[in-house]
């Protein structure tokens, strides 16, 4: 239960006054109220995009036409960036190159410890070593 609901009393002189009710809210019984699946939002957005009207979809699924016209600018963008996927950006070649040139770095570091390590066993009075 999500708590007293308060309504205008008329007994009362129009003061508040608080109902607790036992049968469960008004919106969660309606198709539209709670959480949307992914799938949901979807079909309902192509619904929109086919060229049905916003208020008269806003309606039939009960959901406003603020967070329909969210949903469906939300999927546009995620569209637009998935046909982006294919183009390869500057930047995304330049940190590319970047982790390869790091990459070849760590590997030329370890080689070189390899190697020190290999040298200075051979020393008899190495008696330190190397700190990675």
């Amino acid at each position: 239960m999500r708590g007293p609901q308060v309504r205008f009393c008329e007994r009362r002189g129009g003061a508040t006054c608080r109902a607790y009710s036992t049968v469960a809210p008004e919106s969660s019984a309606l198709p539209g109220g709670g959480r949307w699946s992914a799938k949901r939002k979807l079909s309902v957005i192509l619904e929109l995009l086919r060229g049905s009207d916003l208020e008269a979809t806003s309606r039939k699924h009960r959901v406003t036409a603020a967070t329909l016209s969210d949903w469906r600018d939300r999927f546009l963008a995620g569209g637009e960036a998935g046909l982006m996927s294919r183009e390869t950006e500057p930047e995304d070649e330049e940190k590319r190159r970047l982790k390869s040139v790091v990459a070849n770095v760590s590997v030329e570091n370890e080689l070189l410890r390899e190697k020190i390590a290999r040298l200075e066993s051979n020393r008899p009075l190495a008696l330190w070593k190397l700190k990675p």
